[in-house]
């Protein structure tokens, strides 16, 4: 897969499966511009991949302010088209619902529902008019089954797949792409932050008997912003050992 002369955009991009993205389009020849609410994380991140004289540029990003999202729109697109958005940033945590605060749930829906929603929205005139674009939003395979323990989770991230379907069905007519990507447990530090028995059960409940790798999730993403993926739209590609099949 072959990214050269193309920018793309990497929520989330300081850690984790946004990390790894931003890694893999840099080293398929795209310009990867790194978004994340950490600074330093994220200025770190870019700088090794320059390092490797790969293109990257740190742009700070928080998807709940509108005000935030309005700066980096601007900044981002003064660098040129964006020809790939991929939203990876996400927020949650295990907690029973009952246990959950007002806060809470907002800030899950906001990070995980809204943000994305919200940066799509600020992103697409330019793809429309050049009537060409690929989004690939991350969501996860609680959005598809529910999970217990992150039932606010699930709903935020169930009504990105929706959003995403319905987003296809609009945007087929411009020739933009938009699907979904749904990892499983992955080694991020959101999910090594479970308890360690919620761990050792979610790892024998998968087929493969191990986690996700953030780079095994990114190579789905770059796949559906690729080429290759041309005719794809409005799916959904679970990335789970087989926990979830469907």
């Amino acid at each position: 897969m072959n990214f050269n002369g193309k920018i793309i955009v990497v929520t989330g991009a300081a850690s984790g499966i946004g990390r790894a993205t931003a890694e893999a389009f840099a080293n398929a020849g795209g310009h990867v511009i790194l978004a994340d609410l950490s600074a330093d994380k994220g200025e770190e991140a870019a700088a090794q991949l320059r390092g490797a004289k790969l293109k990257a540029t740190f742009l700070p990003l928080d998807v709940t302010s509108d005000e935030s999202i309005a700066n980096f729109i601007r900044k981002a697109l003064g660098l040129g088209d964006v020809h790939v958005l991929a939203n990876v940033a996400g927020y949650g945590k295990g907690q029973p619902f009952i246990e959950n605060t007002p806060d809470f749930w907002e800030r899950v829906i906001d990070v995980n529902l809204m943000g994305p929603i919200k940066l799509i929205r600020a992103m697409l005139d330019p793809m429309i008019t050049r009537r060409s674009g690929k989004i690939v939003n991350v969501a996860s395979d609680a959005g598809r089954n529910g999970s217990s323990g992150e039932t606010v989770y699930s709903g935020a991230k169930g009504g990105l797949i929706a959003f995403s379907k319905g987003l296809a069905r609009e945007m087929a007519r411009y020739s933009i792409n938009v699907n979904c990507v749904c990892p499983g447990p992955t080694e991020t530090p959101m999910l090594m932050a479970l308890p360690e028995n919620h761990l050792e059960a979610f790892k024998r409940a998968i087929p493969f008997r191990r986690f996700g790798q953030p780079s095994e999730i990114a190579n789905a993403i770059l796949f559906l912003a690729s080429d290759r993926a041309s005719y794809i739209t409005g799916q959904t590609l679970s990335v789970s050992g087989g926990l979830t099949m469907f």
